[in-house]
């Protein structure tokens, strides 16, 4: 019990890259800049998906909600970074460190069901155009939004308790950026088996589970793109597709490789870079993405500007 309250009292230290001391200075401006663009960039895409009245349709309101869930991505890990890099101090307390690990693996969650909600508007709308109206309402989408969240919320409420009710004895040093559940593991000084297992069933309902709905999804839609008969239907098709592939290639590839990978752990450094992809990378790129290679969203973000 002593060792317990010792670490609610202490909390814990995220080393984060604290091995390049003499770059402290550089990493604090490059994630600054960095952060500063997910909240502009992905600000903008919520701005416009809200007052133009062309971007008022299904994809459009789930992207307005994944740009939304990469700000808080990207609020909940970069701004204590910031912090870091700026007093060369990684101090967390013991309850900041279980809400920072909560919202995050909350959101993750999130994003990882609402970016399958996609997956389904796009086949439906390559599948079954004619159906599209009738069955991706604007009732659906907001279903599938709350959805996300409700079945998320109550799973990762247990998970946090479950890994902070662990008697952490040893040392304190957390070898992330973050508080996050695999390094904050290797810290505790009890049997982890149940954690383990919690978390790879979580992984399974909150990432393989969709991603794998997300492949047959795509399937499908390739299928029906090589019935197209003209070229330019096959092009507009993928064109709608592409985006939104790209971000969940992103996401899911860096994601399970960390949770899933085979090998031991230990490289904690191949960790960080790789959380770097799903926390800092995907934020950043997604409003470029669905900008560069969305020609409605650039129009609307012309017209948004001349205003």
């Amino acid at each position: 019990k002593s060792l317990e309250n010792h670490t609610i009292g202490s909390g814990f230290i995220l080393l984060g890259f604290s091995d390049h001391s003499s770059l402290q200075g550089l990493c604090f401006t490059v994630f600054l800049v960095i952060y500063l663009v997910i909240l502009l960039g992905n600000g903008l895409i919520v701005i416009i998906t809200v007052v133009d009245p062309s971007l008022h349709s299904p994809m459009y309101f789930l992207l307005r909600h994944l740009s939304f869930l990469e700000i808080c991505y990207a609020s909940i890990t970069l701004p204590k970074m910031l912090v870091a890099f700026l007093t060369e101090d990684g101090r967390i307390s013991f309850l900041g460190c279980a809400a920072q690990l909560y919202f995050l693996v909350l959101v993750g969650s999130t994003e990882s069901l609402l970016l399958t909600a996609m997956a389904y508007d796009r086949y439906t709308a390559i599948c079954a155009p004619l159906h599209y109206t009738c069955i991706v309402s604007r009732g659906l989408c907001v279903g599938l939004v709350v959805g996300s969240w409700v079945a998320v919320i109550p799973v990762q409420v247990g998970q946090t308790y479950q890994v902070f009710t662990l008697p952490f004895c040893a040392s304190h040093d957390v070898h992330h950026f973050f508080c996050d559940i695999p390094p904050l593991l290797e810290l505790a000084c009890a049997d982890t088996f149940r954690n383990q297992v919690m978390l790879h069933i979580i992984i399974v309902l909150f990432a393989v589970l969709p991603f794998s709905l997300i492949v047959l999804s795509y399937t499908q839609v390739v299928r029906e793109m090589r019935k197209m008969p003209s070229v330019l239907g096959r092009r507009k098709a993928f064109s709608t597709c592409s985006s939104h592939v790209l971000v969940v290639m992103l996401f899911y590839g860096s994601a399970m490789v960390v949770y899933f990978k085979q090998w031991p752990r230990g490289s904690a450094d191949t960790d960080k870079y790789l959380a770097l992809f799903y926390t800092v990378v995907t934020p950043i790129v997604n409003p470029f993405i669905y900008s560069l290679r969305n020609k409605e969203v650039r129009i609307a973000l012309q017209r948004l500007l001349w205003r």
